[in-house]
């Protein structure tokens, strides 16, 4: 999946509801931020995989331990910003951390099912995912996904504004 608002959409939807035990921001961040990795491979023309090391159980694992504590160190913008769309923020460094983890996960399971290039149990060079969504479903689904999360946030906004 590209880097594109396709993971953002999914990833609110997932978290809103779990909003309560896990980070939002870490869990969201995480999951459209390991698209840097194959923006970086395009943009300089390197000779590395599109979806390489980050695109693996392990390495989503070790950018959401990394970002989610980077995340919770900077929160202070953050808190104050989610607060102002109507949503309460509440978290810790351990919540932080397992919700980069988990999100880094989430991008990975998105992403698997549609590249060959994807090895999501490095080192184990196989990809049991690829092929079981097709690519039409999976834009559909996250197209569809965006656009509800999308409503949903500007209700949220919009009831935060009359409050």
């Amino acid at each position: 999946m590209p880097f594109t608002p396709f993971h953002f959409g999914p990833s609110v939807c997932i978290a809103i509801p779990f909003q309560k035990r896990i980070d939002i921001i870490s869990f969201v961040f995480v999951s459209v931020v390991i698209d840097i990795e194959p923006l970086l491979v395009m943009f300089f023309d390197l000779s590395y995989p599109l979806h390489g090391k980050i695109h693996t159980f392990i390495g989503a694992a070790l950018a959401g331990i990394l970002l989610g504590t980077a995340l919770f160190l900077t929160r202070k913008p953050l808190d104050s910003l989610f607060r102002k769309s109507g949503f309460k923020y509440e978290t810790s460094i351990w919540k932080a951390v397992f919700s980069g983890i988990i999100g880094g996960f989430f991008h990975i399971l998105m992403d698997a099912p549609l590249y060959t290039d994807i090895e999501p149990f490095y080192p184990l060079p196989d990809n049991p995912f690829y092929g079981t969504v097709s690519h039409f479903t999976m834009y559909a689904f996250s197209g569809i996904l965006s656009v509800l999360c999308g409503f949903y946030i500007l209700f949220k906004y919009q009831k935060k504004l009359k409050d």
